[in-house]
Formats: structure tokens, C-alpha cells, sequence
């Protein structure tokens, strides 16, 4: 049918995708999206409002039947995050029905009930395998977010690679119940199972009842969700009848690996990978499950460290750190609109800047040490750049300086921690607790609710070197 979408000898008119209480086969999944092709086709690029529905599955696999960029916006985006969105990847339309106030493109709602004959028909459009079929947003270290160009080529090699490491067949059942607006729970999650031509079950919301009622054979999740199974032991038993448990996004503590594994019989297997370069190591069905390593170079994916001052390539000994850098078939096709960017992300030699410091074992396992940067937190699953939150902490009219850190959280991974100078905001009586509530709503209203601080100090100052940089090292609560 389409390079992601080819013809599967599986059972069409079998339930293949539910989302909630939505199931639809492939067979009228394939006919609601050739709907929505149909209506976007010829457009540059379609947002998706992004929420936990088979409208997003409908309009993202839509898209992609047509040849068109598709655009994912985050359901808990705020205005400022999501008119950045619409505007700099100049979508035309937005599918979806959201409640969203003044947006700049129109809005179309989409019908999964609605079905176009011989779906089979669709091509993919003209599309230049070098082509975006998505444009993904990631928080940077600093500024507003970038739009990473995803083609289809790079999606259908990772899946392929992961399909080849988990043993991943049309006979399992995935369940999982990750945001449909990035790579975990929308490329893996929607279109890896669509290409495998496994079942997949979204459960909406990744709590652990709904995942031990779901069946499945294969479940996705982030180490927050894992540390809320854990924290269910009962429903983490059920889990004992899949095949395996993938665990992504963030490493997963090993006190977590651990009890799950008691309560389920099986350690879970972790993987490492970034929007720019999709999943490019794991963790094998078959092999060895290694608390905080994160797996072998996935096929056609090869790695290496390089020493951050003198460029030099480091030996994969196990104990030599450096940034981990990548090249393969997985690799994205540039920031959207930002060329120097792009270019200053790659090596003169063409290996991709992960930003990651790593270690490579010699049997080439990998282990991720931590961002090069302080600046990029990893809390709950999501990435979330620390300078973004400290522009929208900034824009608060009684704030006069932020400054935005990860700190370690058993069930998160990192809590987004903001040190403030904002002497206004508490004068006159006030507590810092009924400011820093206030401070946290502001934050909400402007950015994803995710990204908002879980916990805010008010300082008469921020730690400064003689250039007048924050010393974020210095900041503790």
C-alpha cells in the first residue's frame, strides 16, 4: 500500500487498533483515513490535535496515506507553545476538534466512523523518500522548540529493526497507553504496530489497572509508569503473562527493574534513542537484560564516543565516557526551517551529535551517563528543555530572573525544580507557597501542562560566574 503501510497477509476485517472503547480493523481504519486523505491531500503540512483518540490515529495515518507532513500538536499544549507550532511548520489545516481559541489555521474534525473505498488505491502521494512524513517538536536547551523532520524511510528502518530485536510479530497484542505526539507512543507505539500488523490497545491513560486488563503480549511504558505498576502489585502480576515489557524515554531506575521483574518474572528491556534519531539501540528480546544499559547498535544503526575536548574517538571499553554519536538509516532529515542548525548537529564526517554522554561496553551494550548539557530534563518521559520553562517563568511580570534544573524523583526520573528572583511576588505577608502555586498555574497556562515546575524556590539571588552565566550546579533547594 505505502512504504509504512505495506500489505500484510493478516486478517483485515480483525480488530486491529483500539484507542478507549474504540476498536476499528484495518480494513475500516485504512477506509476512515483514506477519508482524511482525500481531504488534506496537496496541503504542505496538517497539525493533529494530538490527544489520546482514534481521531489522532485516523488523521496521523491519514496523512501519511496522502503524503503529507503530519504535524502532531499536544493536547496540554498551551497558546504560546502550540501558535509556535502551527506557525513555524506553516500547517494549513489542524484535524481534530479541540477547544483551542484563536488558531490560525482552520479546524477540521474528523469522523472514524467515516470510510473511502479502496484505500489500497493510496500511494503515499509524490512523496522524495528524504521527504518529512512527520514533524515532530522537541524542547532545546534554550528558545522556543524545533521541528524535526522525520522520513518515512527513517520510520520503516527503525521499525523494521525493532520488529527484528523483539521478536515482534502480526501475533502479538501491544498495549500501551503513551501520548500520541511523540516517538514512543506514536511511531512505535500507532505505526510500529501498523507495520508489524500486530493488535494494538491504547489504553488511553497508562495506569496499571487499565494495563493489566488489556491482555497484551507486549506493553510499552516510560519508568513512571512502571514505578505505578510496581506500586500495584497486583495488577503488575497480570503482567506476567506477556511475552515482554519495554521500558523507554528515561533509564529506568534499577530498584524499578527490579521489583518488577520479582512481581512479573521478567526483567524488562530498555532502549535508547532521541526524536532526531528514533530508537537506535535495545536491548534484545533473546539476550541479556542489563540494569541501566540500554542495549547494542539496532541494524544499520552505527554508534561512537568521541572526547568532548579533543575530538578524539574513545575505545568502547566500558569505562571510557563520551558523547555518544550516530549514524544509520534512522537519522531525521533536519530541523524544520533551521539550516545552520542542522548543520552545526552533525560532524564534519557526518555522525549526528547525540548530546548524550555514554559508555559502550566491548560486547556493545550501551550505558547513558547523563546530557552533556544540565539544560535538557527527562521527567515522567518527556524531554523537556529548561530554557523554554525559564521563558515562560520570565514572562510573569513580577519575575526578574529564572533559572530552571532537573532534580532526581523516585517516580519521575527528574522533577522540573525553578529557582526565582521575584521579591514583588511575595511582599506584603504573602507566603511563598501560595506565590509559587500562582507562579506554577502561569507556567501551565503557557506551556504543556507537563513541563510546568513541580516545585519553585524563591532566592534573593542566582549563583553567577564572572561572564555572568548561572551556575545551575550551585543550585540546590
Amino acid at each position: 500500500m505505502t512504504l509504512l503501510f505495506p500489505s500484510l497477509d493478516v486478517d483485515h476485517d480483525a480488530p486491529a487498533v483500539q484507542v478507549g472503547e474504540v476498536v476499528l480493523s484495518r480494513a475500516e481504519l485504512m477506509g476512515a483515513a483514506a477519508t482524511v486523505a482525500g481531504r488534506v491531500a496537496g496541503a504542505g503540512a496538517v497539525a493533529v490535535h494530538a490527544e489520546a483518540s482514534m481521531a489522532t490515529v485516523v488523521s496521523v495515518v491519514g496523512c501519511l496515506l496522502a503524503g503529507v507532513p503530519a504535524v502532531p500538536v499536544p493536547p496540554d499544549s498551551g497558546p504560546r507553545e502550540r501558535g509556535h507550532i502551527l506557525r513555524d511548520s506553516r500547517a494549513e489545516l489542524l484535524l481534530g476538534s479541540p477547544d483551542w481559541e484563536d488558531l490560525p489555521v482552520p479546524v477540521v474534525p474528523v469522523d472514524p466512523a467515516a470510510r473511502t473505498a479502496s484505500p489500497e488505491a493510496m500511494t503515499g502521494g509524490q512523496r522524495r523518500s528524504d521527504q518529512a512524513a512527520l514533524i515532530l517538536y522537541t524542547s532545546g536547551t534554550t528558545g522556543a522548540p524545533k521541528g524535526v523532520m522525520v522520513p518515512a524511510a527513517a520510520i520503516a528502518a527503525d521499525l523494521d529493526a525493532l520488529a527484528e530485536a523483539w521478536a515482534w510479530t502480526p501475533d502479538d497484542t501491544l498495549v500501551h497507553g503513551l501520548p500520541l505526539f511523540h516517538v514512543h507512543g506514536l511511531v512505535l507505539g500507532v505505526l510500529g504496530a501498523l507495520r508489524v500488523g500486530s493488535r494494538l490497545v491504547h489504553t488511553v491513560r497508562p495506569t496499571p489497572t487499565a494495563y493489566a486488563a488489556a491482555g497484551g503480549s507486549l506493553y510499552f511504558g516510560v519508568p513512571t509508569v512502571w514505578s505505578r505498576v510496581c506500586d500495584d502489585p497486583d495488577s503488575a502480576r497480570v503482567l506476567a503473562a506477556a511475552r515482554l515489557l519495554v521500558s523507554g524515554s528515561a533509564a529506568l531506575p534499577t530498584p524499578i527493574l527490579a521489583r518488577l521483574a520479582t512481581l512479573t518474572g521478567s526483567a524488562p528491556i530498555e532502549r535508547y534513542g532521541m526524536t532526531e534519531t528514533l530508537i537506535t539501540t535495545s536491548s534484545r528480546a533473546d539476550g541479556e537484560r542489563r540494569a541501566g544499559w540500554v542495549g547494542a547498535a539496532l541494524k544499520g544503526v552505527r554508534t561512537r564516543l568521541v572526547d568532548d575536548e579533543t575530538g578524539a574517538a574513545l575505545p568502547a571499553d566500558g569505562q571510557s565516557i563520551g558523547e555518544l554519536q550516530i549514524q544509520g538509516p534512522t537519522l531525521f532529515g533536519g530541523y524544520l526551517g533551521r539550516p545552520d542548525v542542522t548543520d552545526a548537529s552533525f560532524t564534519a564526517d557526518g555522525w549526528f551529535r547525540t548530546g548524550d554522554a555514554a559508555v559502550i561496553a566491548p560486547d556493545g551494550h550501551h550505558r547513558i551517563v547523563g546530557r552533556r548539557s544540565t539544560d535538557l530534563i527527562k521527567s515522567g518521559g518527556y524531554r523537556i528543555g529548561a530554557g523554554e520553562v525559564e521563558a515562560a517563568l520570565l514572562a510573569h511580570p513580577q519575575v526578574r530572573e529564572a533559572a530552571v534544573v532537573g532534580l532526581p524523583d523516585d517516580d519521575l526520573g527528574q522533577r522540573i525544580a525553578a529557582f526565582v528572583v521575584a521579591p514583588d511576588l511575595i511582599s506584603g505577608g504573602r507566603s511563598s507557597r501560595s506565590a509559587a502555586v500562582d507562579l506554577t498555574d502561569f507556567v501551565a497556562r503557557k506551556l504543556s501542562v507537563h513541563k510546568r515546575p513541580r516545585e519553585i524556590h524563591f532566592v534573593s539571588e542566582l549563583p553567577r560566574n564572572p561572564m555572568g552565566k548561572v551556575r545551575k550546579s550551585a543550585l540546590t533547594p
